[in-house]
């Protein structure tokens, strides 16, 4: 299937400017039609989708460029993909551990202010 750059906007959720700012950053290379008009397919759907994964896993813009470059590149860069998404992975068990302990200390702080809710409340 084949999408326009508005109807793939709507199928994305993100905006046309989006779209474009993406290719000039290269990280998509639709086709073009005979006219020059950008056309998008299913791959590049899950090619979008699995960009906003790593943006939400807070993968820095330039590291999901030099994927994208090695993306492009075929299946040569297998091993270096490979690579970068376990270094990604590495670091978000490292964020992963910090927020539990982040959490566990605010656990801790809501306990202390409960108890002494509890005794202000008693003693009035």
């Amino acid at each position: 299937m084949s999408y326009s750059i508005g109807d793939f906007s709507n199928i994305t959720g993100l905006s046309i400017y989006t779209l474009r700012y993406y290719e000039e950053e290269k990280l998509i290379f639709p086709a073009r039609d005979e006219n020059n008009r950008r056309r998008y397919t299913d791959k590049d759907k899950i090619w979008i989708d699995f960009i906003l994964r790593l943006k939400e896993t807070a993968m820095p813009i330039r590291e999901i460029k030099k994927y994208a470059k090695l993306r492009y590149a075929g299946d040569s860069t297998l091993r270096e993909r490979l690579k970068m998404l376990q270094s990604h992975r590495l670091l978000m068990l490292e964020e992963k551990k910090k927020l539990e302990d982040n959490v566990e200390h605010l656990d801790e702080k809501i306990k202390t202010y409960e108890k002494a809710i509890f005794v202000y409340e008693k003693e009035e």
